[in-house]
Formats: C-alpha cells, structure tokens, sequence
C-alpha cells in the first residue's frame, strides 16, 4: 500500500516542560485508504502529533510529509489535500448548518460548481439534510460534531486528521461517528485519528499507542491483543477486602484491578497460577467465608493491552 502519511523522529519541546518532549522522536507509517488510531490518555501527546502532521506546529525536529509533501517547507501543499478537526472546531453558532458549509468551503477555495455538489453530499452523508437552517448553537453535542466533520471535507481531502472526534458525545452519537468514518475511508480516504476509548481502538485498521510522548507499540489491534503474555480471569466474590488481600498475598504472576462489581485478573499463561489461584480460594471460602460468584476466562481487549505495556514502561523507567 502507498504511504501517505510518515513521521521520522518526530518530536516537540515546549519551554513550559523543561525540555521533556511532549513528543519525542515519533514513527509513522500510514497508507492510503487506512483509518489509523492514535490512542492514550490525556496528556500522551496526541493533540499535538495531530498538530504537527496538520501544518498547526511546527516540530522541533524530525521530519513529517503527507501524500509527499513536507509539513514544515511545504504547509500550503499540505492544506490543500487535509482536513483537519480539532478537539474545539470552531463552528459558528450564529451561523446555520448550510451558512457554515458554505463559509468552510469559502475558505477552502470550493469552486461554485463543485460548491453545491459538495455541501448537497455532506449534509446526505452526515444525515443533516433536514437541519439544513437550524443554528449551530442549536444543534445537539453529536450533530455539531458531524457538522464539524462536514465542514472539514467539505473540499474533498485527501487525508483527514481527527482529534477526539467523538470526546463528549452520547454513546449512540459516538457509534454513528464511526459508522460514517467508516465509509469515508471506504471511499479511499486516509483518516488519522486520536481517542482515549480503548474499545474505539478497536475499530482502527491499525494503532498507535501514545504514553508521555512515546510511542508504546503500533500495530492490527487484534495482533496487540493476541501477543499478550497472560489469560484475562475475571473474579466476583465477597467480601471484596478479603479476596484484594489474598490476591495480594498469594505472590503470583499476574496482575489485577478492580472493574465495577468485579476483579480482572491477569494470569500469566503456562505457569499455574490459575490452578493455585483456585487452591487458594477454595481454602479460603472455608476459613474466612469468601463466598464466590463466579471466575472464568474473558476475552482479552485493548484496554489490557494498554494498561500492560504502560506498566511494562513503568517498570523500566524505575
């Protein structure tokens, strides 16, 4: 597949940090028609990856081009072909649904012809065909992102960057947001985009996982998973304290973090630790009445996934 978005040693210091990269030394391959993800926490740095490879900022060193231009020498070349939507896109809320489109593609240099043909496929596209005079300080928290998203390809980009996309909409909204990115790159668009939603992660043809700037591991989200080094147990019993303290006395390969009315245990496969966890448990319902609900195997996602490899760099930071 063609590349068209790449990052060598990308990296950006700001003065406020003490030179501690809010980026550093950052690599990117991404091919054309593919939804990439760039997934973490608050703080991991995607904003501003996002804005470097956008022509927002410029980075401090390193080198980024899209569809072959670079970002730092050749910027405008670079607008032309992008999209870009930030975590805040600055819609006008005075303004209508179709008065933005046109202000948007005002700016972008939409031809007259191309104009119409355009904003009538975007509102189709986003389903804001019947909001078309509606305020955008009216519109609801999900139909301002899709006109946001509107508004971004209203030129017909090459390449989209996404920042948080769906932070800060309903559930239902957020799934309608990623059925219409789907089809935009089925339309052979190249979409790059940041979430802190793990189960968004999935999602994505491929991943990049983001942690203080850094660049944990990219890759088929699917492959991320099966490379895990343990089983996924999860465990509901009472009382809760009894069962953390035995956990944390038993001295076994795995780790564990409570999740609602349960414990999700990470068991290091091949070892035994499963078998005496059992052991263990079922000693200790006697002595000390811990009563179980249930534990069994559960599929292992890209949350585990994220938390491993963020303790795994912990661990060789101490």
């Amino acid at each position: 597949m063609k590349t068209v978005v790449q990052a060598e040693n990308l990296t950006k210091r700001f003065r406020s940090q003490n030179g501690v990269p809010a980026v550093g030394n950052l690599d990117l391959d991404i091919s054309q028609g593919e939804l990439f993800g760039l997934v973490g926490p608050d703080g991991a740095g995607k904003t501003t990856t996002l804005r470097m490879l956008a022509t927002v900022m410029l980075p401090t060193s390193g080198q980024a081009t899209v569809a072959g231009f670079d970002t730092s020498s050749e910027a405008e070349k670079v607008r032309k072909i992008i999209g870009y939507m930030p975590q805040n896109f600055t819609l006008y809320p005075d303004l209508s649904v179709l008065e933005n489109l046109h202000f948007f593609a005002d700016i972008n240099g939409v031809e007259d012809e191309q104009r119409e043909l355009n904003i009538t496929k975007m509102l189709q596209f986003t389903r804001l065909d019947k909001f078309t005079d509606r305020k955008a300080g009216k519109l609801s928290g999900g139909m301002k992102k899709k006109l946001a998203l509107a508004c971004a390809m209203i030129h017909d980009p090459k390449v989209l960057f996404l920042d948080e996309p769906s932070t800060g909409v309903d559930p239902v909204s957020r799934r309608e947001l990623w059925v219409i990115l789907a089809k935009i790159v089925e339309e052979g668009v190249t979409i790059v985009v940041s979430t802190p939603y793990m189960d968004e992660a999935e999602r994505c043809h491929r991943v990049g996982m983001l942690y203080q700037g850094e660049l944990l591991t990219s890759g088929e989200p699917q492959d991320l998973i099966e490379k895990l080094p343990f089983e996924v147990v999860e465990l509901k019993a009472k009382p809760r304290k009894s069962i953390r303290a035995l956990l944390d006395s038993l001295s076994l390969s795995f780790e564990w973090r409570p999740l609602g009315d349960r414990l999700r245990l990470m068991v290091f496969s091949g070892n035994g630790s499963l078998s005496k966890m059992e052991r263990s448990l079922s000693r200790k319902m006697k002595t000390e009445k811990i009563e179980v609900t249930f534990i069994r195997r559960a599929k292992k996602t890209m949350e585990d996934v994220f938390v491993h490899l963020v303790e795994k760099q912990r661990m060789s930071n101490a």
